[in-house]
């Protein structure tokens, strides 16, 4: 069949929707907790059965099943021209301590239902196609996060990766080889032609707007620190208000600024407090020592070194203000990730295409195609989530907006490798 002629029949190719949710409540039931959520942290037996039961579907479909030395697994749909890079999608299958049946869950069951729909009408595409789960990209057990995809692209050497361990001492060279996902084949050794990459929004704007598919231009850069302030404990009862030297009142300053930083560079603009360590932590002593992590982010670079600069001036002044001792430690960074205009311009033309309504977005969370980026080509696909709920057991999605995601990347990845 000549190209020109077959796609009139590619418009009208669709997955089956109802597959797709059957597979993901199917694979659910591996880790399943009370609540109706997911536990099935990276390298652990689940996840080693996780795995076997989306390769055994994956050889059903005659795929090609290969694994790497970071246990990242890639199952191939032969190409009419084997010699092209494949066109690829996937995500993870491990699951936070307390996660949800969509968290990464849907890319590699999405990319695993596109080749099932292939399969089933008899298409044929130039370039290979292939399915991906990368390895711990939720970080809950080992750390770091994304640490497949990062060795893969780079950002990790392998040993660094495999000497990670666990709150238990296990580490991951060890736990790799327990569940049999210890492969051969070099990190990044595999090419990749273009990378799509399905997902839950894990946040509220897409069902807040009534919108079925986010077309994902990037990810924010995210810039993480420990703020420490250093007062002096004292009596609550006996010490006057002006005398004292209270950590807490100055550290809930900053913690107030940091959020004031992301408001004034909205609506990309993100400034959260999430950890807190008060000392002594008694409830008549003044506090005199906080401790307190900060995460800044946003889409623009330079936008977010001025979030960094306001944020420095701010403690800089309150030195000042308090007369207190105040560290800012720099724990991480990743620069915003800009995704490929092509691939983008392929989602976007898939979902117009096929009648969804969607708009274009950044993500907020870091997901394995920020490392990928790196080495090809690529961009991401959302879809609504239940009330914005993620990294929870509640996390939920609607069929028929899961299925709307699965067409786009279909039709996206058929724009690349027909």
């Amino acid at each position: 069949m000549s190209t020109q002629a077959a796609r009139p029949k590619l418009k009208s190719v669709a997955v089956n929707g109802e597959r797709l949710w059957h597979s993901l409540m199917a694979l659910a039931t591996i880790g399943a907790t009370e609540k109706g959520g997911v536990a099935r942290l990276a390298l652990t037996a689940l996840d080693g059965q996780g795995r076997d039961l989306v390769v055994r579907w994956a050889s059903e479909e005659d795929l090609l099943v290969t694994v790497d030395q970071i246990g990242n697994v890639f199952m191939r749909r032969e190409g009419r021209n084997p010699s092209l890079a494949p066109i690829v999608a996937g995500s993870h299958l491990d699951t936070q301590p307390n996660g949800g049946k969509f968290d990464g869950n849907y890319g590699v069951l999405a990319a695993l239902e596109v080749v099932r729909t292939l399969n089933e009408h008899g298409i044929e595409t130039e370039a290979p196609l292939e399915v991906v789960i990368w390895t711990n990209e939720e970080g809950s057990r080992f750390v770091p996060v994304m640490m497949g995809s990062g060795v893969f692209c780079g950002a990790h050497t392998l040993e660094s990766a495999y000497l990670a361990t666990d709150r238990d001492g296990r580490c991951v060279r060890d736990e790799l080889g327990a569940i049999g996902y210890a492969g051969e084949e070099t990190p990044g050794a595999h090419p990749i032609g273009a990378y799509f990459e399905a997902h839950i929004e894990q946040g509220p704007v897409l069902e807040a707007e009534a919108t079925t598919i986010g077309v994902v231009t990037g990810v924010l850069g995210l810039r993480w620190y420990d703020c420490t302030v250093l007062g002096t404990e004292a009596h609550a009862g006996p010490t006057p208000m002006a005398e004292r030297r209270d950590a807490l009142q100055t550290a809930s300053a900053i913690m107030q600024e940091v959020v004031a930083i992301a408001r004034r560079h909205a609506p990309e603009g993100r400034g959260t407090v999430g950890m807190v360590d008060v000392f002594p932590n008694s409830r008549n002593v003044i506090p005199g020592r906080v401790r307190f992590s900060v995460d800044l982010r946003h889409a623009d670079g330079r936008t977010l070194d001025a979030m960094e600069g306001e944020l420095k001036a701010f403690i800089a002044r309150s030195i000042q203000t308090f007369g207190l001792d105040i560290e800012l430690a720099q724990v991480s960074h990743f620069a915003p990730s800009v995704f490929d205009s092509g691939c983008v311009q392929c989602v976007e033309d898939a979902a117009r295409a096929l009648g969804y309504s969607h708009r274009r977005m950044a993500s907020g969370a870091g997901h394995d195609a920020v490392y990928v980026a790196r080495v090809a080509p690529a961009a991401m696909i959302f879809v609504p989530c239940k009330d914005g709920i993620s990294h929870n057991e509640i996390e939920d999605a609607k069929p028929e907006d899961l299925s709307a995601g699965c067409n786009v990347l279909l039709h996206a990845m058929l724009a690349k490798a027909y």
